[in-house]
């Protein structure tokens, strides 16, 4: 009985594959919504107030096919990986300081309403 050991570059091809149809897949879907939801904080609200909600949402096809073809087609998947995680973290912080600024304002808002009025007498 023969045994065929498996070529380092099958095992790596394969590797590479696995790779890329994670980044190219659930990954690249994921950084495509936060990139949206990312968006509509930094868009500029326009005259009717709703362009920086309208148009994330409407141009996030053009968001995942653009990121889904550079993931893709990328020659080196470690470069393909780093913008992948870079858009992820940059877009997350841009959100998580919102809702931080958001719950802070919310504090303060309420520290305001429960303290009374310097001015006002009882």
């Amino acid at each position: 009985m023969t045994t065929v050991a498996a070529l380092p570059t099958q095992t790596g091809n394969r590797r590479r594959a696995w790779s890329r149809g994670i980044l190219a897949g659930p990954v690249c879907f994921l950084v495509s919504i936060l990139v949206m939801a990312g968006a509509s904080l930094w868009y500029p609200q326009g005259p009717a107030q709703i362009n920086n909600i309208a148009v994330p949402i409407a141009v996030f096809p053009a968001i995942w096919a653009a990121l889904f073809f550079y993931l893709m087609l990328d020659n080196k998947l470690g470069r393909a990986w780093v913008v992948a995680i870079v858009l992820l973290l940059v877009h997350a912080g841009v959100i998580g300081q919102h809702v931080m600024a958001s719950m802070a304002a919310k504090k303060a808002e309420t520290a305001a309403v429960a303290t009374p009025a310097a001015g006002v007498a009882k």
